[in-house]
């Protein structure tokens, strides 16, 4: 029986949005998995696939955590639409979001969005890290690592 619920639970995961930059901007230290408050058009619409998290960041604000300048299109069929870049609010326990505001008051941290999805039980999640800005020099040698990860494969496939 509990193998049935758990095969039943993973078709419900699925991503909505991507941050593909965030992770060569950044170098990210850790990431905590938050809820958002949405309204029922924007869920519908995050259904359909259209959202962007990539011009998106996350701040701690009053004791509250905020997404700010995410877009959500907006829902043809709905009745009442909504904003589609306005601020929406994340929910994190106490204890992590005084975690989230000790880092980024140290020099050079921030929030940064990295990937929004639907969890197995359907629920909005959004994946929030905490990162350090790379400079130039930083992602220059990020890449050659890249790159010579990508040629050592190749080497050890053809064997020369």
């Amino acid at each position: 029986m509990a193998k049935q619920k758990k095969q039943n639970s993973d078709p419900n995961y699925k991503v909505i949005a991507e941050n593909r930059r965030a992770r060569f901007d950044y170098a990210i230290e850790d990431d905590i998995e938050c809820g958002i408050v949405l309204s029922g058009s924007e869920v519908k619409s995050l259904r359909e696939n259209s959202a962007n998290i990539a011009e998106s960041y996350a701040a701690v604000e009053d004791g509250e955590l905020w997404l700010v300048n995410s877009y959500i299109a907006p829902y043809d069929r709905a009745m009442f639409s909504h904003q589609e870049r306005r601020r929406r609010k994340m929910l994190v326990s106490r204890k992590e979001l005084s975690n989230m505001w000790s880092a980024t008051q140290r020099k050079g941290m921030t929030l940064v969005p990295l990937v929004m999805y639907f969890n197995h039980k359907g629920l909005v999640k959004l994946k929030i890290g905490i990162a350090k800005g790379k400079k130039n020099h930083d992602k220059r040698a990020t890449e050659a690592k890249r790159d010579w990860g990508r040629q050592k494969q190749r080497l050890l496939r053809h064997g020369e």
